[in-house]
């Protein structure tokens, strides 16, 4: 928090500052003596009628009175993490969306509007890399009415908590009724550690499509149709890994797509009777060799914000979190 040369709390953001990121104090009740104190650190969204909005990076919005801060500055973007990849936010959506691509797209200025058939929000919806060379109402109006013609339901992809993410583009959203429905996190770290795990890789096969039975231990498999197999099978360098077990579907899978430097890491399922067993360490330490052998030395992967068993796999490893991401279905 800044402070005056007397030691006193002082606010030095205004409403000029809508776009930065701050770091803010206030009273849980303006004007009272010995009212508790709440910190807040996020993008400052907007400042109307006396309120702040300020989004944290989990993409959470607090709006806040105006009269209620007693001290506010502007504070640098997030740090880079000090071991691991470092990687701009621009980089990695770009290497995300070419290892879950849609089966059609089409532009809207440097927006790209993506769909395949309902399956996965990922793969049917907007990715706003950039000005959609229009105004923002006329451009979601487009949206609206290109995911209608396909029969599917509008979603905007926006990211928050890094240095260059979409937090004034989720707050407009948010202020147009477009209601949030999924977030996740994108975290990185090194490849080296993940392919020098101490797992019998012996136990994976490894292939460069997906078979009948990978696809019935996939748990988000619910359809059959070439829109379903062409977003698993897309991108630059595509492995699928799986674990036979005693029946017609394996006892674990997984998924890698290796992208010049980066090697991403999905569908990670073991079925319940074969957990514990090792058998998701083994998966990614196979993934992780053949990603090295082909020149990759760093990761990705996406975990959803409720899914701690994932978490608790992915920790150990060296991930840590670089941005969320968020879909706003259209009202």
């Amino acid at each position: 928090m800044e402070f005056t040369s007397s030691g006193q709390l002082t606010v030095r953001i205004t409403p000029d500052d809508v776009g930065k990121r701050v770091s803010v104090r206030r009273t849980d009740e303006a004007g009272l003596p010995g009212a508790k104190f709440t910190d807040t650190v996020g993008v400052l969204t907007s400042w109307k009628d006396g309120v702040l909005s300020i989004t944290r990076r989990s993409g959470e919005s607090v709006h806040i009175d105006a009269s209620t801060l007693v001290a506010g500055k502007v504070v640098p973007a997030a740090p880079a993490r000090r071991r691991g990849p470092a990687a701009t936010f621009d980089e990695l959506s770009r290497v995300t969306a070419r290892a879950w691509q849609p089966v059609e797209s089409e532009r809207l200025g440097a927006w790209q509007l993506r769909a395949a058939g309902g399956f996965t929000r990922r793969a049917n919806s907007v990715l706003p890399l950039g000005d959609p060379g229009m105004p923002l109402d006329a451009a979601l109006e487009r949206v609206r009415e290109w995911y209608a013609e396909r029969g599917l339901p509008a979603y905007v992809q926006t990211a928050t908590g890094a240095k260059g993410t979409q937090e004034l583009l989720a707050a407009e959203l948010e202020r147009r009724g477009w209601a949030l429905e999924v977030t996740a996190e994108v975290w990185t770290g090194a490849l080296a550690p993940v392919g020098d795990l101490d797992a019998d890789v012996s136990l994976v096969r490894l292939d460069r499509s997906c078979d009948a039975g990978w696809l019935a231990r996939y748990q988000r498999f619910t359809e059959r149709g070439p829109h379903v197999l062409k977003v698993l099978g897309s991108g630059p360098s595509v492995w699928f890994a799986s674990v036979p077990g005693a029946g017609n579907a394996p006892a674990a899978i997984g998924r890698c797509v290796v992208d010049g430097r980066w090697a991403g890491f999905m569908a990670v399922e073991v079925a319940p009777e074969y957990r514990r067993q090792g058998l998701a360490t083994a998966v990614m330490a196979a993934l992780a060799r053949r990603a090295l052998d082909e020149g990759a030395s760093a990761a990705w992967l996406q975990v959803e914000a409720d899914n701690g068993s994932a978490r608790a796999l992915y920790r150990p490893l060296g991930f840590a979190a670089h941005h969320s991401y968020h879909h706003f279905r259209s009202a």
